[in-house]
């Protein structure tokens, strides 16, 4: 009888701590994407603003972008 106790008992615990690791991972997970999406969003600020200084302006990022896309 005393046997049967302790392997329920250890059932218990064993899934409380599958929810906790599992909760801990999720967190982990968000924290990653919101890291990586800082740094894409900082990296594509960094090369329009390196675009807008190699052409001379605004206008001159349009001008060179429909050229390069009509092919012209």
């Amino acid at each position: 009888m005393t046997t049967t106790t302790n392997t329920v008992a250890k059932t218990r615990t064993n899934e409380q701590t599958a929810v906790f690791v599992q909760a801990e991972i999720s967190r982990g997970a968000v924290a990653t994407m919101g890291v990586t999406g800082a740094v894409v969003g900082l990296w594509s600020f960094a090369c329009l603003a390196s675009a807008l200084v190699v052409t001379g302006g605004p206008i001159s990022l349009a001008q060179s972008w429909f050229g390069a896309v009509i092919g012209m």
